[in-house]
């Protein structure tokens, strides 16, 4: 049912110093910031032969990535991001087989423009899984 890992997540307290680091220090190539209010976050993407990195920060106090912030203050994995044909069999497949999905269960437009969903951790080796529709 998965294809590629689309995107590996990191949150970060500062997209400026993460694109330092990724774009100076490692030399890769990173996308101009986006604003994505919907989902609380401002994303960079780092753009790799084999995949991309997203670089997360938070839109605001109230943005769901702020406490994970908060409690990692220099960083970390947040998720990981896989590609799926169709995002509401994949979504109808892994709720019969009893997996958790977040929210109210609908997709949502992505830092893409493609529809996402987000899958709770417990259900997948304690890594949110991200599927987004390609």
């Amino acid at each position: 049912m998965i294809g590629r890992l689309n995107h590996v997540a990191i949150a970060v307290p500062s997209l400026e110093k993460a694109v330092a680091t990724y774009g100076g220090v490692l030399g890769a190539e990173c996308s101009e910031p986006q604003e994505i209010p919907e989902h609380g976050v401002k994303v960079v993407f780092v753009i790799l032969p084999n995949t991309k990195i997203e670089l997360l920060e938070p839109l605001g106090e109230n943005s769901p990535l702020a406490k994970f912030v908060e409690k990692n203050t220099v960083g970390g994995i947040h998720h990981v991001c896989y590609e799926v044909e169709d995002i509401i069999a994949a979504r109808d497949k892994l709720k019969a087989e009893g997996a958790r999905v977040l929210g109210d269960g609908e997709p949502k437009i992505g830092a893409h423009g493609k529809p996402v969903i987000f899958l709770h951790p417990k259900d997948f080796c304690g890594t949110l899984t991200e599927l987004e529709q390609v």
